[in-house]
């Protein structure tokens, strides 16, 4: 890898051991994957994957503690996935020892690592920080120190920014650092898609589902996906955006998707076309029997299948603030139909810090009370992580949550019938 003699020069250690240890990580991770150079970090704001205290996370606490205490911060304010616990979240008194005792007993101390680290302010909690009300939107062509896949995956296809699909600890690096390596999804050539997806669904496919289909056929590579805008339209909408939002979490996580391009949609695929398709691209047809046979395939983690849903998550990734208005009024209406006055079944939504409070401000926060539903700024992830409650028959219309924990999917749909009218 190329390095400029400044570059090199904090290698060596002109600025300190620690920033020369951040150098030299970073370079080890761009060598390995092939890199050329270090190029800057452009964005305004990084967003850090590592947001819950756990125990277990210690070796992690000690980094953070070396880098504040020897001043190598981050030359960016940064946002973190959200917070693991919220009291309002349905748990009972062992579940809740757990989490606050046991699981994420440092949860106060790691905060205040965080905050000197360069936190934006103490709502920057949400796997979804490209949401307008939370103040981290890169721009077109901007090159990112991220981390969290499904925040990644937007900011590449949706925003048209530069970003790899980082671990944990590298987007800290990247932004200490204001560089990171040059290759894979921050170049012309690794944005290319070698796989062309043809959707002939005869109706909008469930966005979750569309995601997972195409992430587990395409695993980390780059796929062109023609037929979408028949569903989407050709401007990216709120609506659309949030259907992308949650698309392309499930291509992240039951693939490894860091970036996806839709035929007269998404920012280089209307720039460039097919010219963004490499050579020899593999074809993927999706119609709705491959739809239906991919969910029929999802694996039953619960301990009796046949259990009723003692709770349902709705929001990973966290809800956008059209989406809390479209399902206050879609649960308003299924209740409204089954003669019933609140969900049937314990149910948490999901979202943002400040894309809650925005819609606290309004009548639909009152209107999503009365039904009965949680709004909550929570991980499900983490929540699930809990062993007591990793055991419970949990319903989710994540996939990405479905993937990573044993949480079972249904579709919006299921969900909806579920919560608000019953049934098996």
């Amino acid at each position: 890898m190329f390095l400029t003699d400044e570059q090199q020069a904090i290698l060596n250690g002109s600025q300190g051991e620690t920033m020369a240890k951040v150098w030299k990580t970073l370079v080890m991770y761009g060598d390995t994957f092939g890199a050329d150079k270090m190029v800057p970090v452009t964005s305004e704001y990084n967003h850090l994957v590592t947001s819950f205290g756990l125990k277990m996370m210690t070796p992690v606490f000690d980094l953070m503690q070396k880098l504040i205490d020897d001043g190598a911060i981050s030359q960016q304010k940064f946002s973190v996935d959200p917070r693991p616990v919220d009291k309002n979240v349905p748990a009972n008194f062992l579940q809740n020892f757990i989490f606050n005792k046991i699981m994420y007993a440092t949860q106060e101390s790691y905060e205040s690592q965080l905050k000197e680290l360069g936190l934006m302010d103490d709502n920057a909690f949400t796997c979804a920080c490209y949401l307008d009300q939370m103040g981290n939107k890169p721009k077109k062509g901007e090159v990112l120190s991220w981390a969290e896949s499904s925040a990644v995956v937007y900011a590449n296809s949706v925003l048209g920014a530069r970003c790899n699909r980082n671990s944990g600890i590298m987007d800290i690096m990247g932004s200490i650092a204001g560089y990171v390596p040059h290759f894979g999804l921050l170049t012309d050539e690794g944005r290319k898609a070698t796989w062309i997806i043809k959707v002939q669904t005869t109706k909008k496919p469930e966005a979750q589902l569309l995601g997972s289909a195409i992430g587990m056929k395409v695993m980390e590579d780059v796929p062109y996906i023609y037929g979408m805008d028949k569903w989407l339209g050709e401007e990216l909408t709120d609506e659309a955006c949030a259907y992308l939002k949650d698309f392309g979490a499930a291509t992240a996580s039951n693939g490894a998707v860091g970036l996806y391009h839709i035929h007269n949609l998404t920012p280089e695929a209307k720039e460039q076309g097919e010219s963004l398709i490499a050579e020899g691209a593999q074809v993927y047809v999706i119609d709705d029997a491959e739809l239906q046979r991919v969910q029929d395939n999802y694996p039953v983690m619960w301990k009796n299948p046949a259990a009723k849903p003692k709770l349902c998550f709705v929001g990973c990734p966290h809800m956008s603030f059209q989406q809390l208005v479209d399902w206050t009024e879609r649960v308003e209406q299924g209740l409204k139909e089954s003669g019933h006055k609140k969900v049937l079944v314990p149910t948490v939504f999901t979202t943002a810090p400040a894309v809650k409070a925005e819609f606290e401000k309004t009548e639909y926060a009152a209107r999503l009370a009365a039904t009965g539903v949680i709004l909550s700024y929570i991980c499900p992830l983490m929540y699930m992580n809990n062993p007591l409650c990793k055991a419970m028959p949990v319903m989710t219309s994540s996939n990405k949550l479905r993937t990573y924990t044993t949480a079972r999917y249904y579709t919006e749909d299921e969900i909806l019938e579920k919560i608000t009218k019953g049934g098996n």
